[in-house]
């Protein structure tokens, strides 16, 4: 008995560590919102059953066969193993946003505890000896379906989260109403919705003070806790990006922020397999401007055909902003550098133009800008005001965010993962006067299209790039054609499994020489195929 206990302790430590993983792979993929994180599940299978599992069968059915005592101690010494094998794998992982312990995962581990509690009770309740073989069977098939006992434990803790939430939200309802001061401006759209959040923020805060949602706290969990633990009674205006994977969410997160005014950056493919259409985008992305209350106003993109072809269902202020000068914000004369960009802006009845500059890079942050020049004139800044606050505007972690480390400048653009987004990066890099790399793994969540992006995001490196790094043999198929049917050099094309490999390769071809390396797309934690 003392043996089999010791046994479940390497058990345990091994469950732990797993825990770990798939806990923090549940929290990338939204606490499975959309089926995310069972999808992710049935997509990595050969990352989760490692080989090692099977091995584990054979040291069962020896079991039948050998002493008690001795089957303890294997599996004591086997758990052991394969638990410094996993600890040296994770600690060796690349990962750009690490596991929170949120209360939600802490109340999930009480949830596990208990579901592996159930059977190890019984067993020792009940313990026999001679079916020492069976109860390992029993406990390590629990080990081995780890990630679907966390997906168990999603799904019973439902009731209680809908509880906790219900709770958190009537707070910040409460709280919102006695900050009746406070003006909320709420962004939303396909691609550029953080960068425009931030933009608007800070160019607001020339004269204001405004306070954006902090990261990605886009959710209606994200907003709840911004209001409850960030807004306070000093802030003039409230910054409010609103993200959304099916029809409905925005306006459930609209209800939560309650917005007088609201902007759409553009609207695309993204999460195109849980929408299922460019119309069921189109509709969720308007659910923002239809909330809006009667002396409410929207910022519309003029060079998006999916809005101005849409019709609105409310009769609100609408100011278009974009390229074209039928726009009532509109911009001209863009000139790049390796430093930033500059570009003329025209205002609606107007006659003169003015320039503004920025540190920020690529035509899709023209259109971000455009939209935070056109809310914060709504509300109330100059022109001076206006140029300050563009000239201010800070790199937006992991959004072609520039960092030089001797003579390699990275292009840190790994949270964008949309055609226009990722054709932009391209752009960018293309302007940089050393050797150009790139390291992506694509771009995923793009329904029937996702074939298509990827192909023609693989023409465009072909077209951009001195070397191609993609990560991940089978799910960067698509980019590979593309680039292979361009005519780029096999020599430089470099296909691996994992982003720190991909990385150490990056640092390394060009010795001596200046680089620019792109980071393109989404997390690594997601995407690595090893």
């Amino acid at each position: 008995m003392g043996l089999f206990i010791l046994s479940l302790l390497s058990m345990f430590l091994y469950v732990c560590l797993d825990l770990k993983k798939s806990f923090h792979m549940l929290q990338q993929n939204w606490y499975n919102d959309g089926n995310r994180y069972l999808k992710w599940i049935n997509n990595n299978s050969r990352f989760i059953f490692l080989w090692f599992d099977y091995l584990y069968i054979f040291i069962v059915l020896l079991g039948m066969f050998i002493n008690n005592n001795i089957l303890s101690i294997i599996v004591t010494i086997y758990y052991l193993i394969i638990s410094v094998i996993l600890y040296s794998r994770y600690k060796h992982e690349q990962v750009k946003k690490p596991l929170a312990f949120t209360s939600r995962i802490k109340r999930m581990c009480v949830t596990i505890l208990i579901i592996y509690s159930i059977p190890i009770v019984t067993i020792l309740l009940t313990f026999y000896s001679k079916n020492l073989y069976l109860y390992y069977f029993i406990i390590g098939s629990l080990i081995y379906f780890n990630y679907y006992i966390v997906y168990l434990a999603n799904i019973i803790n439902k009731p209680i989260e809908k509880l906790v939430y219900l709770y958190y939200k009537r707070k910040a309802n409460k709280k919102l109403k006695s900050l009746s001061h406070m003006k909320v401006v709420a962004v939303t759209g396909s691609y550029g919705k953080t960068s425009t959040k931030n933009i608007i923020s800070d160019i607001l805060n020339v004269r204001y003070m405004a306070f954006p949602t902090p990261k990605n706290f886009n959710t209606n969990y994200g907003l709840i806790r911004t209001i409850n633990e960030y807004i306070d009674k000093y802030n003039d205006y409230f910054i409010a990006e609103l993200g959304a994977f099916r029809r409905g969410d925005i306006k459930s997160r609209a209800s939560i922020v309650k917005p007088k005014y609201g902007v759409l950056t553009k609207i695309g493919t993204a999460h195109l397999d849980t929408f299922g259409s460019i119309e069921n985008t189109t509709k969720a992305k308007f659910e923002l401007i239809e909330y809006l209350p009667k002396d409410g106003v929207g910022f519309l993109n003029i060079d998006d055909e999916l809005q101005v072809n849409y019709k609105l269902k409310n009769n609100i202020k609408i100011v278009w902003y974009g390229l074209s000068d039928k726009a009532d914000v509109y911009a001209t004369d863009i000139k790049y550098s390796n430093k930033g960009m500059s570009f003329n802006v025209h205002f609606k009845g107007d006659e003169k133009f003015y320039e503004f500059t920025t540190k920020l890079l690529g035509e899709a942050n023209v259109y971000n800008i455009l939209a935070g020049i056109a809310v914060s004139k709504e509300l109330g800044l100059n022109i001076e005001e206006l140029q300050k606050g563009v000239l201010q505007i800070k790199t937006i972690e992991h959004r072609l965010e520039m960092k030089k480390y001797g003579n390699i400048t990275y292009i840190d653009d790994a949270y964008n993962s949309n055609p226009v987004g990722s054709k932009m990066a391209l752009d960018v890099l293309k302007l940089m006067p050393g050797k150009k790399i790139i390291i992506t793994p694509g771009m995923i969540e793009m329904g029937d299209k996702q074939y298509e992006v990827n192909y023609n995001f693989g023409k465009f490196i072909a077209d951009s790039v001195d070397l191609a790094i993609l990560v991940g043999t089978n799910q960067t198929k698509p980019i590979q054609d593309g680039i292979k049917d361009s005519k780029f050099d096999d020599d430089k094309l470099v296909i691996v499994n994992d982003v720190k490999e991909a990385i150490n390769i990056a640092q390394n071809y060009y010795k001596g020489k200046e680089v620019y390396i792109l980071l393109e797309n989404d997390l690594p934690d997601l995407f690595n195929e090893k």
